[in-house]
């Protein structure tokens, strides 16, 4: 296919839409995390004990009087003289904290049938009505009255949008050829600036016209992407009625012989069983674990370590996402290019993703923990490490796809259902090390937990990873007899393999005796 002839494909539209979509869904994920900053009254406490006792105490990043220590949003609470709290709740901190982890509590659950679902029902329903059906609950938020009933419409949404992540692996894998891979699946690093482009929006509204007109915004970016999508993405090229035929003639050709349009049974029992699975598995864990601690707890390190003020640097709080994302497009695209010169196998560029993205980020966050009262080194490793996570994209994000196009949206919601208790359990082990006891040591061991796990994972899969296509990909194509030969195929390879230190008149023989 001459690129020349387009200048904007069919795949350049649809990585956009794609783009959006997760920064959409990460908008409406975290809304609640910083609105709910205006949605309580605000409690006066002390300030945090600060062990680092700098010489000097005026640098803007400092706090210099009392604030809350879970708070690390830009938003600035306004002085009680001028400002009533009539339609602010009187939540304490464990009630904040249950409507806060309420969007994760059925999140997992619904990781598995996301895939399952895209699959027989196609991405463009599962994925569109996810953020869809997420933004119209959202319009419901101002106007509840209660806590549980918040938590309710939380749970809900954090239910339908778990969906979302493992379906667009089905369309990845009917849409991409596997050299254009990595570049497309960085889209889905939208979330990055989902994440950034939340801090100043929210504040921002709920500033200017109250909490509740930040989630009719939020949900309302939701419904306007949601029509976009419907109109322009199609679950495949051939159901697209505006694509060239050139672009669907070089799409088809590239990945026939690995996409099936028929629906097959699932491999369950093989999934299960596969190595290269598990090995993929573990990489994402560590790349999440580590990603993960440094999102939701260096905030909380800067605050009692260091007594750094992040309401005075709201843009700095989402810089590092910004920096994820143009970092992975970048990677990406270096690794397709890599691809394509055949520089490199597939498999060697994913193992050189996964030591970007596990192994120098484990390194950073040990630099993190081991740089004591250096406030401005900690800020830095903070945002390398968040930073060189967007190599993911071209990790186990896309192996999946590279392992089983045909269980790419299966393989994903497997993980999912996997991954996500990384995002339960890091946040228990802070709470179990720092409770009572923020100091540097405490600290340094829920980093060192943490890059424990990135290292363990950049480990095994350098060791044993691979991006070949597993046979179970193809498995239902076959007849009754042929899977039985697929069975004997690697018994056969190992005894062929073994004549080849035979002499020649032994391999006569054997021939013979065959």
């Amino acid at each position: 296919m001459d690129k020349k002839k387009e200048l904007f494909t069919c795949r350049d539209v649809l990585w956009y839409m794609v783009f959006c979509g997760f920064a959409v869904n990460y908008v409406l994920r975290i809304n609640l995390n910083l609105t709910i900053v205006a949605m309580v009254l605000p409690y006066p406490k002390p300030a945090a004990i600060v062990q680092c006792n700098l010489e000097d105490n005026t640098m803007p990043w400092m706090n210099e009087t009392a604030q809350d220590s879970n708070v690390s949003f830009p938003i600035t609470t306004p002085s009680s003289e001028n400002v009533t709290y009539e339609d602010r709740f009187a939540w304490n901190e464990y009630q904040q904290g249950l409507a806060l982890g309420a969007y994760y509590w059925l999140h997992w659950l619904s990781q598995l049938p996301g895939g399952l679902l895209a699959r027989r029902y196609g991405t463009k329903l599962v994925f569109g009505l996810g953020n869809f059906l997420t933004a119209l609950l959202g319009f419901f938020i101002p106007y509840v009255t209660h806590l549980y009933s918040l938590i309710m419409l939380r749970v809900l949404q954090g239910l339908i949008a778990g969906v979302m992540w493992p379906s667009m692996h089905d369309m990845t894998a009917k849409w991409i050829p596997p050299n254009e891979r990595s570049r497309f699946v960085s889209a889905y690093l939208g979330s990055s600036v989902g994440v950034a482009i939340t801090y100043p929006l929210c504040a921002a509204v709920s500033s200017s016209f109250g909490w509740g007109a930040s989630f009719h915004v939020t949900s309302f970016l939701g419904v306007i992407w949601y029509f976009f999508w419907h109109f322009f993405v199609y679950d495949s090229p051939q159901q697209h009625p505006r694509i060239s035929d050139e672009e669907k003639k070089y799409i088809v050709d590239n990945i026939s012989g690995s996409v099936d349009d028929q629906q097959k049974e699932i491999p369950w029992k093989a999934i299960f069983r596969s190595g290269p699975v598990w090995v993929t598995i573990a990489a994402h864990w560590s790349g999440a674990w580590g990603f993960l601690t440094l999102l939701a707890q260096a905030p909380s390190y800067f605050n009692f370590v260091h007594g750094w003020n992040i309401n005075a640097t709201g843009l700095l709080a989402g810089a590092p996402h910004i920096l994820r994302m143009i970092f992975s497009y970048f990677f990406s695209m270096m690794s397709d290019w890599l691809l394509r010169t055949n520089r490199m196998s597939l498999t060697n560029v994913r193992k050189l993703a996964t030591f970007v993205c596990t192994g120098i980020q484990g390194l950073l966050i040990i630099a993190l923990g081991f740089s004591g009262c250096q406030p401005l080194l900690a800020v830095v490793f903070m945002m390398i490490g968040i930073t060189v996570n967007g190599a993911v994209s071209a990790s186990s994000l896309a192996n999946f796809v590279d392992l089983s196009p045909n269980y790419a949206s299966v393989l994903f919601g497997f993980c999912g259902m996997v991954i996500i208790w990384s995002g339960f359990i890091s946040p228990v082990i802070v709470g179990i090390l720092t409770n009572n006891n923020q100091t540097v040591e405490q600290w340094r061991l829920v980093f060192l937990i943490a890059a424990a796990n990135s290292l363990a994972g950049c480990i095994i899969y350098m060791m044993f990873g691979t991006s070949k296509e597993q046979p179970w990909n193809q498995y239902t194509r076959l007849n009754p007899k042929e899977r039985e030969m697929q069975k004997l195929a690697p018994e056969a390879l190992k005894c062929e393999n073994n004549t080849e230190n035979m002499s020649d008149i032994e391999k006569s023989k054997f021939i013979e005796e065959r």
